[in-house]
């Protein structure tokens, strides 16, 4: 006889959970992953550090506002019509004709001036001599690189891009961007690393004519060589050891790419190889290269030459 109240039938059982809990939980774990012990402390800590590494590379890739700073840069630049958002002055500078001008050039061009005091520009300017004087200058706005391919291959003229390898000086930069709208081409384009930027001394130097010709700027120039290469455009190179003379540059009227190599190392391996032809400038022996922004000029002027001829 059962007792009133008890279970009838199959009693359920434990289903091995005191078994399965007596068994091991498997090898100890690594002392880096284990939580609390100190190498996971400092494995944790290297993890953050790197992320942090990661982020800083990431910012500093990213173009920032310039301050151009001394009385006569200040003053070239606003000369040349560089694009700025506001001219710092100190508090009690003592002023002379060159920062007169500039306070008129920055106020016809509706440029805010602001009055601040010299500590305030020392911390701005990060403690460089700025003679009591700065100018904000933002971020280039570059074109992307097929936009650029795009206008230069719908235009009226034949294409006409002018690339920059390895070109690294800012004032190089503006005197090729100033040749470039001079002889007619459709724009630049620079790589986005191991390249000088449009900053205010490549604005200066191109004496303003960066407004009047698209830039671009490529994460990968030999692949946005081949881009416009496999839009019809021609690729020629510019090295002091080319195989094609300069007299003998027949492709010049055809839809065009010219690629100005840094000068000394000339063009780099890829490119070189992107490249249709390579063009050399004949000179005197005992000159071994010319400035790439004088040798971009030479040829553009040739370019330009045999263009009118042809038409």
């Amino acid at each position: 006889m059962r007792k009133t109240g008890t279970k009838k039938g199959a009693v359920v059982g434990s289903g091995g959970q005191r078994r399965r809990g007596l068994e091991g939980k498997g090898p100890t774990p690594k002392a880096a992953e284990r939580t609390g012990h100190p190498a996971k402390r400092r494995a944790d800590s290297a993890a953050r550090s790197a992320a942090a590494a990661a982020q800083q590379k990431r910012r500093n890739e990213v173009d920032s506002p310039e301050t151009v700073v001394g009385r006569n840069p200040v003053y070239e630049c606003l000369r040349a019509g560089v694009p700025a958002t506001a001219l710092y002055v100190a508090v009690g500078v003592e002023q002379d004709e060159r920062i007169g001008e500039s306070i008129q050039l920055a106020g016809d061009a509706g440029i805010a001036i602001i009055e601040v005091p010299r500590g305030d520009l020392d911390r701005m300017t990060g403690g460089v001599l700025h003679q009591g004087i700065g100018l904000t200058v933002p971020p280039y706005q570059y074109a992307h690189p097929d936009d650029l391919l795009a206008a230069a291959t719908s235009a009226k003229t034949p294409a006409l891009l002018v690339a920059l390898d390895g070109v690294t000086d800012p004032r190089n930069l503006g005197a090729v961007v100033r040749s470039a709208a001079a002889f007619g081409a459709h724009g630049v384009l620079l790589p986005q690393r191991r390249s000088a930027a449009m900053t205010a001394v490549a604005w200066r130097t191109s004496a303003g004519t960066a407004t009047r010709i698209s830039i671009a700027r490529a994460t990968n120039l030999t692949r946005a060589l081949r881009d416009a290469s496999a839009a019809g455009l021609t690729i020629v190179g510019l090295d002091t050891e080319g195989a094609m003379d300069i007299d003998d540059f027949t492709v010049a009227t055809e839809p065009l790419v010219v690629v100005v190599g840094a000068e000394g190392k000339g063009l780099s391996r890829l490119v070189r190889e992107t490249c249709d032809a390579v063009v050399s400038i004949p000179m005197a022996t005992a000159v071994e290269s010319l400035n790439a922004s004088v040798a971009a000029g030479v040829v553009l002027a040739e370019v330009a030459r045999r263009r009118r001829l042809a038409s």
